[in-house]
């Protein structure tokens, strides 16, 4: 899957928004979207927010994700490529 950032930009771009526009939307600096867009996670308040000003549910894309990675894991003992550190 595309890093979260990556979907969000694409999004932006598909609209036809600027990055002006979205800055201004979710109050903050043009660099600050720049940044976000290099972003791999990020928090589930903000994710929210974006979803709201772009019309776009990002949630369901990761849960589809989530439910091919499940599916591809049912019949498998493999750890995940994304080992997560605690």
């Amino acid at each position: 899957m595309k890093p979260i950032g990556q979907l969000i930009k694409e999004e932006l771009q598909r609209q036809e928004r600027g990055i002006t526009w979205f800055a201004r939307k979710l109050a903050c600096d043009r660099s600050n979207i720049y940044r976000l867009f290099e972003k791999e996670s990020i928090d589930t308040g903000l994710l929210l927010r974006i979803s709201v000003i772009l019309q776009h549910d990002f949630f369901a894309e990761l849960s589809h994700h989530y439910q091919q990675r499940l599916k591809g894991l049912q019949f498998s003992d493999e750890p995940l490529e994304e080992d997560v550190v605690l």
